[in-house]
């Protein structure tokens, strides 16, 4: 099971380059099979860059710090 706190020190890592464009990001679960889900809030929320945002920022940063994660989605 990853560490949760390792998650929520990634995601405060890249949560103020999602505030300067009015969006946030909200750890909803740590699944068992090391995927994270996340909720994006704000003008992320419904912004057609949303996936992007998701897959190439937050996801790549936090497999960079945490390698076992195996994905990061938005629910």
């Amino acid at each position: 099971m990853l560490d949760q706190e390792k998650v929520k020190k990634v995601l405060n890592s890249v949560r103020p380059s999602l505030q300067m464009d009015g969006g946030d990001v909200e750890l909803v679960k740590i699944r068992e099979d090391n995927v994270v889900e996340v909720k994006l809030k704000g003008a992320c929320g419904g912004c057609p860059m949303a996936t992007m945002t998701l897959k190439m920022g937050i996801e790549k940063a936090m497999q960079k710090e945490i390698p076992e994660v195996k994905e990061v989605v938005s629910v």
